[in-house]
C-alpha cells in the first residue's frame, strides 16, 4: 500500500489520542510473565512485534510437541528475546528463523553469551545469524562478560531469563557502556515484579526466584514514547499555539526516548504533564538556533524522526551515538541519506553519526519516499506532509510498532489517500 500525504493544515489546535503501551516495555513484560504467569499485564502494545512476541510464546506453551519453528518475520526483539527464553526450556527443541532481512542481522554475540552459560544454540544457514536450532537445556553456569558497546537487547535477554537460572546471574560488561536507559528499564521491571538485581560500575546481577507469586501482579505499560516522537515532530513543523494531547506518559519513565521532553524543547515545543497522565505538546516559540548537535546514545531510534524534523525547518543537525542504527529493519543511516537527499537535503553520514547542513525542500513534484520494511522511515517522514506531497511507499509497515498511526494522522487533519 502507498499512500499519497497531500500539504496537510491541521484540522484543530487541540487533539488528543491515544498512544498503546511501550513496544519496548510489552516485550520484556511478555517475557517475563511468561516465566512468571500470575503476572498480569495492562496497556500492552497492539504492535506488530508485540503481537509475534505474545502469539509465539503462547504457541509454545500451548504446543505438545517436543520440536517446533517459529517465525518472528521482522521483529527483532522478538528474535533475540526469545532466543535466551527458549534456551533455558529444558529438553525442548524450536528452530527459530525470520524475514530475510532478519537472517541478515546478527545475533552471534548472543548466541556466545548463551552457549558459554552452557546452552546449546547452532545456525542452520550463515554462522552468527537467524535461522537458529534451540535445544532447551537447565543451565546452571552463572557468570559471563560482554562487550559494553554491544546491542542493549542482547544484555537485556540475558537479565530476563537470569532469574530462572538457578545461580542467577553475574553479568560483566567491558568497556564504555550504550543504552544504559534500555539495560536500566530491563533491572526495573525485573524489580518491580520483586527480583532482586544490582547494577554496579559495569558488572550487573540477577538473584535467582523460583517464585511463583511475586510482590507487583498487576502491570499497567506507559505509553510509547517512540510513538510520541512523530507528534512532536508535527508540532515542531506546526505554526505557534497548536497543541495535541497524548495518554499515557510517565514523567519518571523507564524509556530512553523520553529524552524528547528536552531534546525537542529546542524546538520550541513544549511539555506538560497533566494530572491524569497525559501530556500536552505545544509549540511556543519558533527556532533562532541554525544547527543543533545532539548525544543519542540513549535514544538512537529518534534520531530519524529529529533528522526529518531539522530538514522540516530548514536547519542543520549533527547526530551522534547512532552506530546501532547500522543493523536495524535496514541501515538507517544510509536509508535517510537516500532519502533526505531526493527532496533537496545536503546530508552526510558516517558509521554513528549523521550531519545535516541547514537545507531547504526543493523542486515541485511529489516525491516517494521509499520505507526500506522500516517502520521508522515511514513515521519519520510522515509530518512533512505539513511542507510538501509525499508519496509513501509501503505504507503499511508502521503496523510493526504503530499500526493506527495513518489513523491518528487523519483524526488531526492530514489528507491521506491511497495510490
Amino acid at each position: 500500500m502507498n499512500l499519497l500525504l497531500k500539504n496537510s493544515q491541521l484540522a484543530t489546535h487541540n487533539s488528543q489520542l491515544q498512544i498503546t503501551g511501550s513496544k519496548s516495555e510489552t516485550n520484556r513484560l511478555l517475557l517475563l510473565k511468561a516465566l512468571y504467569p500470575n503476572i498480569k499485564l495492562e496497556n500492552t502494545s497492539n504492535s506488530d512485534d508485540s503481537d509475534v512476541m505474545r502469539s509465539t510464546i503462547e504457541n509454545f506453551q500451548l504446543s505438545t510437541s517436543n520440536s517446533q519453528l517459529y517465525d518472528v518475520h521482522h521483529a527483532g526483539t522478538a528474535m533475540r528475546f526469545l532466543t535466551a527464553f527458549f534456551a533455558i526450556q529444558d529438553e525442548k527443541e524450536v528452530i527459530l528463523t525470520g524475514s530475510s532481512r532478519m537472517k541478515e542481522r546478527p545475533i552471534k554475540i548472543l548466541v556466545e553469551a548463551l552457549n558459554q552459560l552452557g546452552a546449546e544454540i547452532s545456525y542452520q544457514e550463515n554462522d552468527g545469524f537467524p535461522p537458529i536450532k534451540i535445544r532447551g537445556k537447565k543451565i546452571t553456569k552463572n557468570k559471563i562478560s560482554l562487550p559494553a558497546n554491544v546491542s542493549s537487547q542482547y544484555i537485556s535477554a540475558l537479565l530476563l531469563i537470569a532469574p530462572k537460572l538457578e545461580n542467577g546471574l553475574e553479568l560483566t560488561l567491558e568497556g564504555e557502556i550504550t543504552s544504559i536507559p534500555y539495560i536500566k528499564m530491563t533491572q526495573a521491571l525485573l524489580n518491580e515484579i520483586g527480583i532482586e538485581t544490582t547494577f554496579i560500575n559495569n558488572r550487573i546481577t540477577v538473584t535467582p526466584s523460583a517464585v511463583e507469586v511475586l510482590q507487583s501482579e498487576k502491570i499497567t505499560i506507559e505509553s510509547d514514547w517512540s510513538s510520541a516522537s512523530y507528534w512532536y515532530s508535527i508540532i515542531a513543523l506546526s505554526e505557534i499555539g497548536t497543541q495535541i494531547t497524548l495518554s499515557s506518559y510517565k514523567q519518571k519513565s523507564l524509556q530512553g526516548d523520553s529524552d524528547l521532553v528536552e531534546i525537542y524543547n529546542s524546538f520550541g515545543v513544549e511539555t506538560i504533564f497533566n494530572k491524569n497522565n497525559s501530556i500536552t505538546i505545544s509549540k511556543t516559540s519558533n527556532l533562532k538556533l541554525e544547527t543543533l548537535n545532539f548525544e543519542l546514545n540513549n535514544s538512537p531510534d529518534i534520531a530519524q524522526t529529529i533528522a526529518v524534523t531539522c530538514f522540516g525547518l530548514g536547519i542543520g543537525c549533527d547526530l551522534y551515538g547512532l552506530h546501532t542504527l547500522k543493523i536495524k529493519e535496514t541501515d538507517r543511516l544510509e536509508a535517510l541519506k537516500t532519502e533526505l537527499s531526493k527532496l533537496g537535503a545536503k546530508i552526510s553520514v558516517t558509521n554513528n553519526s549523521l550531519h545535516l547542513k541547514p537545507s531547504i525542500i526543493t523542486g515541485n513534484e511529489t516525491i516517494s519516499i521509499a520505507t526500506y520494511q522500516d517502520h521508522r522511515m515511514a513515521m519519520a517522514f510522515a509530518p512533512l506532509a505539513l511542507k510538501t506531497a509525499l508519496f509513501i511507499e509501503d505504507a503499511e509497515v508502521v503496523s510493526k510498532s504503530y499500526p493506527t498511526f495513518w489513523e491518528d494522522l487523519k483524526k488531526i487533519g492530514f489528507l491521506i489517500s491511497e495510490t
